[in-house]
């Protein structure tokens, strides 16, 4: 399975949250790349999860549910499942935007796009390599647990 992130920030959230980094200094010396890759959902079989937003969005108590319902969509032939992102708080993957300075750009909701299967033809662009987030993001992540 692939797993991937509407936004440069959910890709961030979504490690931040695994690893449960809150702590600023926690920040240093973390390296990772980040990819922007390109999805044809045209040819893909999506579909998103019937499951309640708190269910979705939940930490670990939620998880079996939410691979329930992976592994029964998957069996109904979906390629590619679309769910909003557990990672980001509601407006939290909105970016910034240049005005005399960075500012935050208006609120976006984080969306993520799991992948089901290899996708050889799938074309990728190393955004950075090394990279790591930005203290900015730690308030915008939902905990995990």
């Amino acid at each position: 399975m692939q797993y991937l992130a509407s936004t440069p920030d959910g890709a961030w959230a979504e490690f931040l949250r695994r690893e449960e980094i809150t702590d600023p200094a926690d920040l240093d010396g973390v390296e990772r790349a980040l990819w922007a890759v390109e999805v044809n959902e045209e040819r893909e079989v999506l579909a998103e999860p019937q499951l309640a937003d708190r269910v979705l969005t939940g930490g670990l108590d939620s998880y079996s549910a939410c691979r329930h319902e992976a592994r029964r969509l998957r069996e109904e032939g979906v390629t590619a499942l679309s769910a909003p992102s557990a990672a980001v708080v509601a407006g939290g993957a909105r970016g910034q935007r240049v005005a005399g300075g960075l500012t935050e750009a208006d609120d976006v909701d984080g969306r993520v796009l799991a992948l089901f299967g290899s996708r050889p033809e799938a074309r990728g662009w190393a955004c950075c390599s090394p990279g790591r987030p930005q203290e900015r993001l730690l308030p915008l992540v939902r905990p995990l647990s």
